[in-house]
């Protein structure tokens, strides 16, 4: 693009970063077009298909003449699915007005920032965080304030972290538990304790994005808009893509006060309208029915993650922790900085990455878009084989830096 060009476009876009998940996952493909065998553990997708009997309500609603426009905020049967789900799981009591399906959990968080925000207004980031918290800030005027918890708490941030980043321009407080990308699940008590410290400032409200629910490794969920104190200020945050390997049907969902579901319905009816109609009937019935192929897939993940832990603690300088759900393990790799193969020095986790893809064709995802720049980002949710594959082609390309 010439410079001519690239002058016409808005300050909004030129400002903004691309999605470091999806640029390695493009690298990876381009690198793979050329002939090599790439393995791309970069992106957050379930290998794993669309359980059958999900499909088949998809399949049963288009013959049912579910193909119109639907509601802004989701078709009825879908809202009232979600109410059942949040009560069941969650110890979350809303109205059917207080649900708003979007087109993926990523624009149910856009609608709230864009919703929520005014110029200036403070946004506490647990940190790492998922890559595109950050830009979503900004786009909608807020300021991003990250909150660091390094690999030594686990990647958890404290309640005295909290505390100590609360300002009097703070509004909103985005976390996500289980965490993309580390894979860290935050306790009943350690939320109790954050929600304690929200609680006593009146004008702070919580964004909970719960996306990873299902693939919870602790024997249980724990929801920080549970608690009475700041049950009026939590909106929780999740969808289809991850327990219900539902990638490509784009369904997100929020659960929150009414003013700020109707905002949120607002907003998104002059984007997109309402999602798909025969794809929320299939979710709808995800929900009700039987979860048993979900369980299975976490089963699987689980069984995945050992696998990987064992493997990567066999490579020397590889610090890893105890990831507790999601589907990724985040290394720290700053003991490999200053070290080289005679032509590649690796002075950061970019240049970590790079070196992995160029030299093992082995894809993965730089903490530093994060929030974390000593670590990368590995997604187990691929195959033994080719994780076992890849992490043999990760263990000989560092053993070649000194």
């Amino acid at each position: 693009m010439s410079s001519t060009m690239t002058n016409q476009l808005s300050q909004r876009i030129l400002q903004m970063s691309e999605s470091a998940t999806i640029k390695m996952a493009q690298m990876a493909r381009d690198l793979a077009a050329k002939g090599h065998d790439v393995i791309s553990l970069s992106l957050g997708e379930p290998d794993f298909d669309t359980p059958q009997h999900i499909k088949d309500a998809a399949a049963k609603a288009l013959t049912d003449g579910y193909t119109k426009y639907t509601p802004v905020p989701g078709l009825v049967e879908l809202r009232k699915a979600i109410v059942t789900k949040f009560k069941r799981d969650n110890n979350l009591d809303f109205d059917i007005n207080q649900i708003v399906v979007s087109n993926g959990a990523k624009q149910s968080i856009a609608n709230l920032a864009l919703t929520l925000l005014n110029d200036g207004d403070e946004v506490i980031i647990f940190s790492p965080y998922w890559v595109s918290y950050y830009e979503i800030v900004r786009l909608g005027g807020g300021v991003p304030v990250p909150v660091y918890a390094g690999i030594e708490q686990d990647f958890k941030v404290t309640a005295e972290q909290v505390k100590a980043a609360i300002t009097d321009k703070t509004k909103l407080v985005l976390f996500s538990s289980p965490c993309n990308p580390t894979g860290s699940v935050y306790t009943h008590d350690e939320l109790k304790s954050i929600a304690d410290i929200i609680a006593e400032r009146e004008n702070i409200y919580i964004i909970s994005d719960e996306i990873y629910e299902y693939i919870n490794f602790t024997g249980g969920h724990a929801s920080i808009g549970s608690f009475e104190n700041v049950r009026d200020r939590t909106v929780t945050v999740n969808g289809f893509s991850k327990g219900f390997a539902m990638t490509g049907w784009r369904l997100g969902y929020i659960g929150g006060p009414l003013w700020i579901a109707k905002a949120c319905a607002k907003m998104q009816g002059q984007f997109t309208s309402g999602a798909t109609a025969f794809g929320q009937m299939a979710a709808a019935h995800a929900l009700t029915s039987d979860l048993s192929p979900t369980f299975k897939m976490r089963e699987a993940y689980l069984k995945r993650r050992d696998l990987v832990k064992s493997l990567l603690t066999e490579i020397p300088g590889m610090k890893i922790n105890d990831p507790q759900g999601a589907f990724y393990i985040f290394p720290d790799i700053s003991s490999f900085f200053g070290k080289s193969d005679g032509t590649t020095t690796i002075n950061n986790a970019n240049d970590f990455c790079e070196y992995l893809l160029q030299t093992a064709y082995v894809g993965v995802v730089t903490g530093s878009a994060f929030g974390a720049d000593n670590c990368f980002r590995i997604s187990y949710a691929s195959s033994e084989e080719k994780l076992i594959e890849a992490i043999k082609r990760i263990k000989k390309a560092t053993s070649k830096l000194s």
